[in-house]
């Protein structure tokens, strides 16, 4: 069956991942190999404003685990879900649904090129952000920030513009600077890595 509830989400996501900066897979849309050839990843998403049909998810962070074998586009990946603890049942559900894939719309692709949900969680999930830095926090378990890369004028970001990323058009170029995963049995250090900055307005169950 078709999913039928009505679901928004605007904010930010941000990331830091295995490729060297820049990744390709922003332009190349998943057909480009991982700089690494395969993808590993964590995710943010900072929730400004948001629903799930008449639940508000304002205010509520995610975090993800992802990794992802070759390109994008090919599937295959393993994802983690980190659920802000202050998301009320509904609200944990609408979220599961929207990371999943399950509930359509722009995040809809997730549900093709998922092959396994290692968990889902509800737990603290701290995000901070600065003009130039981001950071999440999941416990021991993910712990990154990156950071903005200037220009030539030594002071503007860097922001590749007017993409088909299906995350957000925009993009603002970051690098990791501490940041480590330590989950499903994982060990990963991305200092130095690909990072993205990305305002996003999500919505479904139609594109």
């Amino acid at each position: 069956m078709k999913p039928t509830t009505e679901w928004t989400i605007k904010g930010e996501l941000f990331l830091n991942c295995s490729c060297e900066v820049f990744c390709p897979c922003v332009i190349g849309l998943g057909k480009s190999k991982p700089t690494e050839g395969h993808c590993h990843a964590w995710m943010a998403v900072k929730i400004d404003k948001g629903a799930y049909g008449g639940e508000d998810l304002s205010g509520l962070n995610i975090g993800l685990f992802v990794e992802i074998p070759g390109r994008m586009g090919e599937g295959g990946w393993k994802v983690g879900l980190y659920v802000d603890e202050r998301a009320s049942d509904a609200a944990f559900e609408g979220i599961v649904k929207i990371f999943s894939g399950a509930a359509g719309g722009t995040t809809g692709l997730l549900g093709m090129v998922t092959s396994e949900i290692l968990g889902v969680e509800r737990t603290e999930v701290i995000i901070e952000a600065t003009e130039t830095t981001r950071k999440i926090i999941v416990g021991k378990k993910i712990q990154g920030e990156i950071q903005t890369l200037t220009g030539g004028d030594n002071e503007t970001p860097v922001v590749v513009k007017n993409t088909k990323y299906w995350m957000g058009p925009d993009v603002t170029v970051a690098q990791g600077t501490r940041s480590r995963v330590r989950a499903y049995g994982r060990i990963w250090d991305f200092d130095g890595k690909s990072g993205e900055m990305v305002a996003i307005n999500w919505h479904g169950p139609n594109r």
